[in-house]
């Protein structure tokens, strides 16, 4: 293939964090960038800009593929998006052009399944309160009723790309693994060698929930406060995904009502949350600022991903993370 002409849009923090310079020189190697990184203010101010770009380079800030703007872009092929979620800037006249986009979704989707393994195996140990009680008490708990790695039950809630990523990492302790995901088949739960439940079974008999769902209308306040309320003693509920994939104010209740369970959150809707929630205060339950996903130098490894992209791109060969329209209709 022709070297492609090229732009970035994107942007300013997300150009530096996530193509740093091994990344930007590798790919001015393989596409000719002919004119400086743009925003998408920028962008829409001079939207001529687009006249000669065959491939855009991307990251968060990206702006709407809407008909107006893609009219300024005719050689457009393909967007290679450097972040996770392409729902802000795809559009139905991008589909129907046929333009390709691909993303660093399973980039992302690396620090998320690690933090939701620190995470599991902290909660068996019951470390969370164990901790806050040591502060609170100025005295050493006794060490009682929790679960431990050996034979405990771990529950994923969806099988994407984090959800599967946690259940590879859980191979190497001796932990049983449960899941719930209506699209996963019983012969590909075997080869994860899981066993498929109910949303409601999976919170009875998990002694940690890991909840990985994308946020759809069909998840909109998926997890109610009836989930919580049937979770073992001890149990530990985890969300990496989207806040409000739970019903937060049924769940406040039954923290409230259940200091034996424990929240650690890193997503919460709205997020963060309210000055007044009690989230805040509840003594059972753990903040975390959103920091599952890509941050510091591991957002260097999305903009890795999308210089390989570009690499089969030019190459002629498929696209490892290309996302087609009816696979974007399920994303988060």
């Amino acid at each position: 293939m022709k070297r492609p002409k090229g732009l970035y849009i994107l942007r300013p923090d997300a150009y530096e964090s996530i193509y740093g310079a091994p990344e930007r020189n590798d790919i001015e190697e393989l596409v000719e960038i002919y004119a400086p990184p743009q925003t998408a203010e920028s962008i829409c101010e001079q939207p001529e800009l687009l006249a000669e770009a065959n491939v855009v380079i991307s990251g968060w800030g990206m702006p709407r593929l809407d008909k107006t703007l893609l009219a300024h872009a005719p050689n457009l092929s393909a967007i290679f998006y450097g972040a996770g979620s392409i729902r802000g800037f795809v559009t139905e006249a991008m589909w129907q052009r046929g333009i390709r986009v691909t993303s660093a979704y399973a980039a992302n989707a690396i620090p998320v399944s690690e933090y939701a393994l620190a995470t599991i195996l902290f909660s068996l140990k019951h470390g969370w309160r164990f901790a806050a009680t040591v502060r609170r008490d100025h005295r050493y708990p006794p060490r009682e009723h929790m679960p431990g790695s050996y034979g405990s039950t771990i529950g994923l809630i969806s099988l994407g790309m984090v959800g599967r990523i946690v259940r590879e990492r859980l191979r190497p302790f001796d932990v049983r693994v449960i899941a719930y995901d209506p699209f996963t088949s019983a012969e590909d739960a075997a080869r994860l060698d899981l066993t498929l439940v109910s949303l409601d079974e999976l919170f009875a008999t998990a002694d940690v929930v890991s909840l990985h769902a994308p946020l759809l209308e069909e998840t909109k306040n998926m997890i109610t406060g009836a989930h919580f309320a049937a979770m073992k003693p001890g149990a530990t509920f985890i969300n990496t995904a989207r806040g409000a994939i739970v019903c937060e104010d049924e769940m406040i209740a039954v923290l409230t009502e259940r200091p034996d369970i424990q929240a650690v959150l890193d997503v919460t809707y709205p997020e963060p949350p309210a000055a007044t929630s009690p989230l805040y205060t509840l003594f059972n339950v753990v903040l975390t600022p959103h920091i599952a996903g890509s941050l510091g130098a591991e957002r260097h490894r999305m903009g890795r991903f999308m210089v390989e992209e570009l690499r089969r791109y030019i190459a002629g060969q498929p696209l490892q993370w290309e996302i087609s329209k009816e696979r974007a209709d399920t994303m988060a």
